[in-house]
């Protein structure tokens, strides 16, 4: 190895010599050969004028023939300059051949290889309490990783399977305590696990330290300390460091924002999640703003157990809608409907008995993925999609086209496969236009087409398909067919990485907050807010809003809010925009500052159309509040709220005669009336009391009004 760096180093040596003599050229050669008086009046000439404060100076111009002499002995010079170097060069390389020959051994065959490290010619044997504590380990992992996993029997184990030494458990343990779920919640304890971990470098012992860094809890603040856990976890592999990670070099939080670093720790996340994608697309994950929940209603979309019975009724009774409804619910989870094939499968085979061809679709997909529950069965499967393609279903159509796509149960055919792909494709079925795109992008069993991969995975990714989002991620981050572009495929593997299975936190710490346990579902929102859930950062903020966090409270809680609101505002809600200006007019967490106020509500209404924000910038018009007062141009903007909202109708009107009545009140005070009646003591100090008087008579007399007409 060491003669392979000698030979580059010369070899580096001689291309600067020739370089040094190429970039010489003619002039420098001549300086060197003592050059005549015409050059040197020539350089004393081009020195003189480049002073702008010189006399010009006429000078003779050089004489030509002798130019082209001195040329030619320049380019001699040079010549021999390069064939010594060149000699040298060759001289030293015979002696380099030669010590290579002198020294080497015998043998040339093969080139010997540094002795294997001691570890793994021999790893370490496992003791015996190791060894239950894996086989303990291993157990309550394969119950976790069940469709309905008893998660009390499961973490029993691995309580027992830390107390044996086992790294992944206790780290698993740390998580439960963490979260309050389904552990009792320790924070202290989870800390101290934590930290035991970080102590011999485990990945998930750094994250979790990061965590309570990030956050301030059990521990004061640290951004830097958090910084080098995330950074040692996202090392060792931790998918939640990760995702931080490329969070962090995405927004710019607590590093230079750096795209190219971003991608690849997004890539990382999004490999591993694109690698758990079943063909039936896994369970659904359901995002619910605490925010939008408070201002609509309890209808977030989760269904009432009064409605879910009375669907249950529906269909045993026969309902065949009823019957395919609950089928999917329980297939695909979500909606407060706990993923369950087995109910699925029952539902599905009702249905399908009666002639339905999404049932019989649906049943084809279950029996080709399989479950813990139910065995994979590719006849089965190519029985069911059949009888649901030959009723021309979309969903039976792929489903035929991925068997023979991938050949099972049947002999592999990408012709027919294509054939049925595009049949449930031009019907707009998601898993058709994925599956064609890919096709088109590695080219099976057809030329590579790249546009029209690209067309199919954009078609998928309006439907929300997660591989389509990965690959064409893929096409951006490598500029496979289209120009690359990092920001473009960043987003997309972004949004890949948030389809992870850790995505169920997200219904957990809403079930927390529901049953008022408010602590626990707050360190939930926030490791997911850390993630990079824009979610996650509304709804912690929202919490600490609303002082329902025990632990944190008063100032201290504001200001985390206005963080995680800013975060939010950042990726696009406009609710958190509106948020960030009543922090900074109200003065919560920070200074007041009506011009921040106004820069955030008109960044709200200009970019997401917010009727609050325009309402609040018409009245901070009104009362030139952070800017000038300008009565038509608040007048303007409650006009823009009441069209962009019917919520905000009767809000407007209101503001609309208040502002009628002062402009009336302007109007009066510049006649010559109110000049001579000197009423400007009077109206200054209490004209909102004259005010609420006037509406209180209006409203009373339009009462009395209704009423007699009732009576009549």
């Amino acid at each position: 190895m060491r003669y392979k760096i000698l030979l580059f180093i010369v070899i580096s040596f001689a291309n600067y010599e020739l370089s040094i003599g190429a970039l010489r050229g003619p002039l420098e050669s001549n300086k060197k050969q003592n050059p005549d008086e015409d050059t040197k009046s020539y350089l004393t000439s081009y020195n003189e004028e480049d002073d702008e404060s010189s006399a010009l100076k006429i000078v003779q111009p050089p004489d030509l023939s002798k130019e082209k002499e001195r040329k030619k002995e320049t380019v001699d010079l040079l010549l021999l300059d390069q064939a010594k170097v060149l000699q040298k060069m060759v001289e030293e390389l015979d002696f380099i051949k030669t010590s290579i020959i002198d020294e080497s051994p015998t043998d040339h065959s093969e080139e010997e290889l540094p002795p294997m490290p001691e570890s793994l010619l021999h790893p370490k044997e496992l003791t015996l309490e190791e060894k239950e504590a894996k086989e303990i380990f291993d157990q309550a992992s394969q119950m976790l990783n069940k469709t309905r996993p008893d998660k009390n029997k499961a973490y029993t184990l691995l309580q027992e399977a830390s107390k044996k030494g086992s790294q992944e458990a206790k780290a698993l343990i740390a998580w439960a305590k963490l979260f309050g779920n389904p552990l009792k919640q320790d924070i202290a304890s989870a800390h101290e696990m934590f930290e035991s971990l970080a102590e011999i470098g485990n990945p998930d012992g750094h994250t979790g330290l990061g965590f309570l860094y990030s956050i301030g809890l059990s521990v004061n603040v640290s951004q830097a300390r958090a910084l080098v856990h995330f950074t040692f976890g996202a090392i060792g592999g931790n998918i939640w460091s990760q995702m931080i990670m490329g969070y962090k070099y995405w927004s710019g939080i607590t590093v230079s924002p750096s795209c190219e670093k971003s991608l690849d720790f997004y890539r990382q996340v999004a490999d591993k999640v694109s690698q758990g994608v079943t063909f039936g697309g896994g369970a659904a994950i359901q995002r619910i703003r605490l925010l939008d929940e408070l201002e609509n209603g309890y209808s977030s979309g989760i269904l009432d157990n009064d409605l879910i019975e009375y669907y249950q009724l529906l269909a045993e009774k026969g309902d065949i809608q009823a019957q395919v409804g609950l089928g999917q619910l329980h297939y695909q989870g979500g909606r407060g409907v706990d993923l369950d094939y087995q109910k699925a499968l029952h539902y599905f085979t009702q249905a399908a008995n009666a002639g339905n061809a999404v049932a019989m679709a649906y049943l084809g997909k279950i029996y080709l993925d399989g479950s813990d529950e139910i065995n994979a069965d590719n006849f089965t499967a190519f029985k069911y999609f059949k009888k649901a393609s030959d009723l021309n279903n979309p969903v039976g159509l792929s489903g035929l086209g991925l068997m023979y796509l991938y050949g099972r149960g049947v002999e592999r055919d990408y012709l027919k496969a294509h054939k049925y792909f595009l049949a449930a494709a031009d019907q707009g079925w998601v898993d058709g236009q994925l599956q064609l795109g890919n096709m088109y992008l590695n080219g099976l069993g057809m030329r590579k087409d790249y546009k029209l991969a690209n067309k199919y995975f954009s078609l998928a990714s309006q439907s929300g398909h997660v591989l389509a989002y990965y690959n064409l991620g893929q096409m951006h981050a490598q500029g496979t067919g289209m120009l690359r572009s990092c920001p473009t495929a960043v987003e997309l593997f972004k949004n890949v990485a948030e389809r992870g299975r850790w995505g169920e936190l997200l219904m957990q710490a809403h079930t927390d907050y529901r049953d008022g346990h408010y602590n626990e579902a707050f360190v939930q929102y926030a490791l997911l807010a850390e993630l990079g859930y824009e979610v996650a950062q509304s709804n912690a903020a929202f919490l600490l809003d609303r002082g329902e966090v025990p632990m944190l409270s008063g100032e201290e809680a504001l200001v985390r809010g206005l963080l995680y609101w800013g975060r939010a505002s950042t990726q696009g809600y406009s609710a958190a925009q509106v948020k960030l200006g009543d922090y900074h007019y109200y003065g919560f967490g920070t200074p007041v500052d009506y011009e921040a106020a106004a820069t955030h509500y008109r960044l709200a209404s200009e970019q997401q159309h917010n009727a609050q924000a325009m309402f609040n910038l018409g009245y901070m018009h009104e009362q030139g509040l952070g800017m000038s007062r300008d009565m038509h141009l608040a007048k303007r903007l409650y006009d823009l709220a009441a069209e962009t909202s019917s919520d905000a109708k009767v809000p407007v009107s209101l503001a609309l005669i208040k502002l009628n009545f002062l402009f009336g009140m302007e109007m009066l005070q510049q006649s010559r009336i109110y000049q001579i009646m000197d009423l400007s003591e009077l109206f200054s100090s209490y004209w909102d009391l004259y005010l609420l008087t006037i509406l209180s008579m209006i409203l009373s007399t339009i009462i009395y009004l209704r009423w007699q007409h009732i009576r009549v």
